[in-house]
């Protein structure tokens, strides 16, 4: 557990910058520039996502259950997590009217995503890893929208193609994810 811990701790404090230190990373990137500080950013990221999965892996392999979901929580999280594919992909797909009213759709997917999987697993393991997950995207959403309104930032309103674009792209990555790709990439089938 204590990998799992660190590398959450690694990879969620690098991508925390922005919530608790924001005047520190503006004034660093204006100090050692914008490519300097991506790299950076991006190999703390890594080296914290590859503690993450290791750590996760070991845990899981002997740790306590805390709770035992009702059957109907794996229906809803699976129907939750509909909801968060469509969620990422809005944050990447231009012009879609679901970036346009949330804002932030990346932070809400992994908002949805984490709490789907805390509806349906109880396992110490599951609790730890989707538990900071949930903890960091309400607080990274909190800080986006602050920052939007002291920017006064106004997104482009979104076109019905669009909207049905990304609802395509993520119900396509959503199956493809929960049919062929979940198992095999973690361990887990949640449909059989």
């Amino acid at each position: 557990m204590a990998i799992l811990i660190l590398g959450l701790v690694l990879f969620l404090g690098v991508h925390s910058t922005r919530i608790v230190a924001d005047g520190w990373r503006s004034a660093t990137i204006a100090r050692i520039g914008e490519m300097p500080w991506k790299g950076i950013y991006s190999l703390l990221s890594i080296a914290g996502f590859a503690l993450v999965i290791w750590g996760f892996r070991a845990a899981r392999a002997d740790t306590l259950v805390l709770y035992t979901p009702p059957v109907w929580a794996r229906h809803l999280a699976a129907l939750l997590l509909v909801a968060s594919f469509i969620l990422l992909v809005a944050a990447y797909v231009p012009r879609n009217a679901i970036k346009a009213k949330l804002h932030h759709p990346m932070v809400l997917g992994v908002k949805v995503w984490a709490l789907a999987h805390l509806l349906a697993n109880g396992v110490a393991a599951d609790v730890v890893l989707f538990g900071a997950f949930l903890a960091w995207a309400v607080l990274s959403y909190r800080a986006a929208r602050q920052r939007d309104r002291a920017n006064n930032t106004v997104y482009p309103a979104g076109t019905a193609s669009m909207t049905a674009l990304t609802v395509v792209i993520g119900l396509v990555a959503w199956a493809a994810f929960a049919f062929m790709l979940h198992g095999p990439l973690i361990g887990v089938r949640p449909f059989g």
